[in-house]
């Protein structure tokens, strides 16, 4: 619920940037247009101008140029303020996947253990009923129907949690999505940073380096922790 509302003005948010993009590239089509004629006039007219007459034109071509350059520049950095805001969406979506997934285990393995709980306690009251009247237990187990086997609250929550997040989203990836961890796969679900600032990955996933839990104090990734018995 909290995920939803943040991203409920992310389409509006999009909508503005992306309308801002289509305005620089309006714009910047229009500075062509001007550099164009500017560059013609320059060409048809350039034996009869004086030196300060071409460098006063020429001076004009450049000052297009660079508006050119300075709109896709702002058209460049629009975009990857773009990139960054959606990713860090992606990225909180992850971690809402992981903790959605973690509560779902545990409930399923609290719901397996009374159930499991409750089946020993109809046995021993069976059992009691056997030894009062052999005839009525024997009675009672002819009469109950045999249930179809299914599987346990851990057997199921085993078999969902195995499946990998990349699995369950199975979509495909931006390949101009920055990689990390030891896999060089992009981020998702839980992952943990290096505390060495030199560290050339930073980040890796909690499954790649063998964590179930965020540990306590600093944590250094194999590669840094080699160096620094080197050292």
């Amino acid at each position: 619920e909290h995920y939803l509302d943040s991203i409920e003005n992310l389409p509006c948010e999009l909508q503005r940037i992306f309308h801002l993009m289509r305005d620089l590239d309006q714009r910047t089509e229009d500075k062509k247009v001007e550099i164009d004629k500017l560059a013609t006039e320059y060409i048809s007219n350039v034996k009869s101008l004086s030196s300060d007459q071409r460098v006063d034109h020429l001076k004009k071509i450049q000052l297009a140029y660079n508006k050119c350059r300075e709109y896709s520049d702002d058209k460049v950095q629009l975009a990857m303020e773009t990139y960054e805001m959606v990713d860090k969406h992606i990225r909180r979506l992850d971690a809402e996947l992981a903790r959605f997934e973690a509560d779902l285990k545990e409930k399923l393995e609290s719901s397996d253990y009374e159930n499991t709980g409750g089946r020993g306690s109809k046995k021993g009251r069976g059992q009691k009923d056997k030894r009062g009247s052999r005839g009525r237990g024997r009675r009672a187990e002819e009469d109950v129907p045999k249930k179809k086997k299914q599987k346990s609250g851990a057997e199921y929550s085993d078999s969902i949690l195995k499946m990998h997040p990349s699995d369950v989203l199975d979509m495909p990836v931006d390949p101009n999505e920055p990689t990390y961890c030891l896999c060089h796969q992009v981020s998702y679900g839980e992952m943990i940073g290096c505390d060495n600032p030199d560290c050339p990955i930073e980040w890796f996933h909690f499954a790649c380096v063998d964590l179930a839990t965020k540990p306590k104090g600093k944590w250094f990734c194999p590669r840094c922790t080699q160096e620094r018995k080197k050292k």
